[in-house]
């Protein structure tokens, strides 16, 4: 198939985030069953790194990032992310519930706070919910 091809039967580009390579691969499969175009990476840093190259940047339309991950945790990526691309909005995903960061993840701009293990249909319906919501820009 085609680029084009591969491009018309997936529905957006989402950069998943977490050190445990089970739950990328759960989460993955998950999102690619509804067609979404997943790009993995395995840490804080790896994620940065990622958006840094090619077009990601511009096409990324969501991120799912951990927040207790070696290297770069999440809470630093997140905080380089919404500097860097405020408009890409970013779902949390967590093993350690904390109200308390939660809170001040929400007041960051992050859009929802998910406890692993996270339900398929949960995760799917929370991504199409954020990803139809309109897009903040901020301009500097």
């Amino acid at each position: 198939m085609s680029i084009l091809g591969n491009a018309a039967n997936t529905k957006g580009k989402i950069l998943l985030i977490d050190d445990e390579a089970e739950v990328r691969e759960v989460l993955r499969l998950h999102l690619e069953s509804d067609k979404y175009n997943v790009i993995e990476a395995a840490d804080g840093e790896e994620g940065v790194t990622l958006m840094k190259s090619g077009s990601n940047l511009l096409q990324v339309g969501l991120i799912i990032c951990d927040i207790r991950m070696p290297k770069v945790n999440g809470i630093e990526t997140i905080d380089y992310l919404k500097q860097n691309a405020p408009s890409i909005p970013v779902i949390v995903v967590t093993g350690y519930p904390d109200s308390d960061l939660a809170v001040s993840l929400l007041k960051k701009g992050v859009k929802d706070y998910l406890v692993k293990p996270i339900e398929k249909v949960k995760l799917l319906a929370k991504v199409a919910e954020v990803l139809a919501s309109p897009q903040e820009f901020n301009y500097v």
